[in-house]
């Protein structure tokens, strides 16, 4: 980006980020923030800087190959963007975030609220239904299945178990 690119509207600057995202292009991407900028990935956290988001991207872009990103609306005044999308790949290529490929289908639908200053992207934050994604890429149970039926009872077990214990050792307080 040239120091006399002309300073865009927030509106412009989604639509940006929705092209460079299709394109699979995370150069593009981090081009459209200033050099500090956040994503704030609600269910993981937060990446800082262009080369930390660069990085997630192409890592994700790696992971999903086939992965298609649909702008399904954009709401702007006049230092927000706001974008409702829907997100969908199957999980063949390499490692995401330390999870090897499971050839799961992943669909995923979002919201990123963005904050511009200047025509660049100052911090995203990013909602999606992470445990949903989680249970789409094989990481937890079906909902509903026997395997999360178990996993539930063991984590209310341990909780009874450590409120009993708690109570005993407390004198029952």
């Amino acid at each position: 980006m040239t120091s006399v690119a002309r300073i865009r509207k927030p509106e412009e600057v989604a639509l940006a980020v929705v092209a460079a995202t299709k394109a699979h292009d995370p150069d593009a991407m981090v081009a459209l923030g200033h050099p500090d900028y956040v994503d704030d990935f609600v269910p993981i956290g937060e990446k800082r800087g262009r080369e930390a988001i660069r990085s997630f991207f192409a890592e994700m872009f790696a992971a999903f190959p086939d992965f298609e990103f649909e702008a399904e609306r954009i709401v702007a005044d006049d230092r927000h963007a706001v974008l409702q999308w829907k997100a969908s790949g199957t999980f063949t290529g390499g490692r995401f975030q330390g999870v090897e490929p499971t050839g799961r289908r992943v669909v995923n639908r979002g919201v990123d609220v963005m904050e511009i200053e200047d025509g660049l992207l100052r911090r995203i934050t990013i909602y999606y239904d992470g445990l949903g994604v989680a249970r789409a890429m094989g990481l937890l149970p079906p909902k509903g299945s026997f395997f999360e039926r178990t996993m539930l009872f063991l984590v209310n077990l341990r909780s009874k178990l450590r409120l009993f214990f708690k109570r005993l050792f407390d004198g029952g307080r």
